[in-house]
């Protein structure tokens, strides 16, 4: 890599830093490709990013953001999962784990809050974004369906009313 690649780098991985609200450290323990393939999938189709970063362009576009204590996290063959949903890339990256042993998680951290391993596995363990604000949908709407089943009861029950009534005389 020569300086203007490096300088574009550390510019990307600065603007990741900004734009995350989580950014998980794995280590890589001999990925095949198309496993690397399969895991940059999963975090693309839930909203996240991998990226496979040189350790120092990493510490050094980590400088001035909120993620400067990720730097002693930054040891080895490591790659940085990133999203700007605090859940989305724990998430990705725990479930991909599961199945796949190559791949380690070392740490992370949500804003200046640093994670271990066990504070990323309790963050992938929370309901994602989309999920709260469906739920949170289905509490509003909630009450009005009552409401609307609650006033329609009376009618009904004066419509069953005059219909046996019909019936009785039509009898």
């Amino acid at each position: 890599m020569d300086r203007d690649q490096k300088s574009a780098a550390v510019a990307e991985l600065n603007r990741t830093f900004s734009e995350s609200g989580v950014v998980v450290v794995t280590r890589n323990l001999g990925l095949s490709v198309t496993q690397a393939t399969a895991l940059r999938v999963k975090m693309r189709d839930a909203g996240a990013s991998y990226k496979v970063a040189k350790n120092r362009l990493a510490r050094i576009a980590a400088e001035g953001t909120d993620y400067t204590s990720l730097s002693d996290l930054l040891t080895g063959p490591t790659a940085l999962s990133s999203s700007k949903d605090p859940v989305a890339a724990a998430k990705a990256v725990v479930e991909f784990a599961k199945t796949n042993d190559k791949i380690e998680i070392v740490g992370g951290a949500m804003g200046s809050t640093v994670l271990d391993v066990n504070g990323v596995k309790a963050l992938a363990e929370l309901p994602s974004l989309d999920e709260l604000r469906a739920k949170l949908v289905g509490l509003i709407q909630a009450p009005a369906q009552k409401l609307a089943s609650i006033t329609q009861a009376p009618a009904a029950q004066l419509a069953r009313v005059f219909s046996a009534y019909a019936e009785k005389d039509a009898a």
